[in-house]
């Protein structure tokens, strides 16, 4: 057997890095940060919009430009003109109503790593699962994937919602769903971030339990962190939806606050963008919260920790989570929450509830009922904030997650030599 060099050159795929795009733009730059830290070399390769990386760190980034065609300034509009056949894949693909970017990104890594295969002892994709990847895997490079939780669970949620013409237009958005079960199942390893989406990814993908590590997130527990001095504002309660889609429970969560406003008064702040053209406007005039409710987006983690410095509680009231980065996030604030029992939830807040309120997902009384309890009662919250601190001190540490991404490295290599 080869013997496996002590420091990694990793090329660290993600398809859309920018930590305000969402969770995996976050995993990216604070893994690669801390893969960095432990001595290994590595390269960050992005679609647009591109991460924001720790340049102290040593980590490089390569872009790989697309026809960014999802610009929040002028979406389904190329920002240049078409170059080749993976450009013109791309446009046609998103005329028939379909998203292409984890193909076409797939496919500029593989035509770019390709000519580069020398310089990199592993590829490790973030949730892109393109058909490209198959392709490196046949240059002789290993290949291994992150899967924060199955895209499906997102599909059938949106499903279960829409209507008429709207159901048609989802299956074809969600067609990339297939490739991306297809190439996870062909995949020697692949990681994931709680027990919970292990078992969705075996029964939604189809892939092998075996071949499957789970790999905690972690926490920048230094950023992230309690500020007693701030003053906290009586009533207010912050809340994470960082998409207006109905995976993350904004519908229930309104209807909940609601309830809320009729007891007692409070404020709710949701750190997400809102779809003018969604239902979240017309749920926030019928219910008449437009004046105790606002939404904030763009922000940046010392913004977002001065907001939650600020709050008497957090709310997830997802109806699934892979992990929640926010959650974890709230715990090292010392922010006490109220979160559902959706997905790895539990495991994140810990055995026996440690850490939050846990309420069934969708059930807006029940969030109701635990928003009420935590701002009524000042020893509980604090309860509850310190022992979130301390369960992120002791399991969800970005070098931890480091350490055990790069044995995964260390493991397909081996399997490949």
């Amino acid at each position: 057997m080869a013997v496996l060099p002590e420091t990694l050159r990793v090329a660290l795929l993600t398809y859309r890095g920018n930590p305000r795009s969402g969770g995996q733009g976050v995993y990216v730059r604070n893994l690669s940060r801390s893969l960095a830290a432990l001595g290994h070399r590595v390269e960050v390769v992005s679609g647009q919009p591109y991460p924001d990386l720790d340049a102290d760190a040593g980590v490089t980034l390569t872009r790989l430009p697309s026809l960014d065609l999802y610009r929040p300034e002028a979406p389904f509009k190329p920002d240049r003109e078409a170059r080749d056949a993976i450009d013109l894949l791309e446009f046609t693909t998103m005329c028939s109503g379909g998203f292409p970017e984890p193909l076409t990104f797939s496919l500029r890594a593989w035509r770019e790593l390709r000519r580069r295969r020398a310089e990199f002892d592993v590829v490790h994709d973030n949730q892109c699962l393109g058909y490209g990847l198959l392709g490196l895997r046949r240059e002789g490079l290993p290949v291994l994937a992150t899967i924060h939780h199955p895209i499906r669970i997102d599909r059938r949620l949106e499903m279960a919602e829409a209507r008429g013409a709207r159901r048609i237009t989802l299956r074809r958005w969600y067609a990339f769903t297939r490739m991306q079960a297809r190439v996870a199942r062909r995949l020697q390893r692949l990681i994931t971030v709680s027990e919970a989406a292990r078992d969705l990814i075996v029964m939604e993908m189809g892939a092998r339990s075996d071949r499957i590590a789970v790999v905690p997130n972690g926490v920048d527990a230094a950023l992230f962190r309690p500020h007693p001095e701030c003053r906290r504002k009586p009533g207010r309660v912050v809340a994470m939806a960082s998409a207006d889609v109905p995976l993350k429970g904004l519908a229930p969560l309104l209807r909940a606050f609601a309830q809320v406003r009729a007891r007692r008064p409070a404020e709710l702040v949701v750190v997400g963008k809102l779809r003018p053209d969604g239902p979240t406007p017309r749920l926030l005039a019928e219910l008449e919260l437009n004046g105790s409710v606002r939404f904030v987006t763009g922000l940046t983690d010392p913004e977002l920790v001065s907001l939650y410095a600020e709050a008497d509680a957090a709310v997830v009231p997802s109806l699934y989570e892979g992990f929640s980065l926010p959650a974890v996030e709230a715990m090292a604030c010392g922010l006490p929450l109220v979160a559902t029992t959706a997905g790895a939830l539990p495991e994140v807040v810990g055995p026996d509830r440690e850490a939050a309120l846990l309420v069934p997902p969708g059930d807006a009384d029940a969030l109701a009922r635990g928003i009420v309890t935590l701002l009524a009662d000042a020893p509980l919250r604090r309860r509850l904030g310190d022992r979130g601190r301390a369960r992120v001190l002791e399991r969800f540490r970005w070098e931890a997650a480091a350490r055990g991404t790069a044995e995964c490295y260390r493991e397909v290599m081996a399997s490949v030599c």
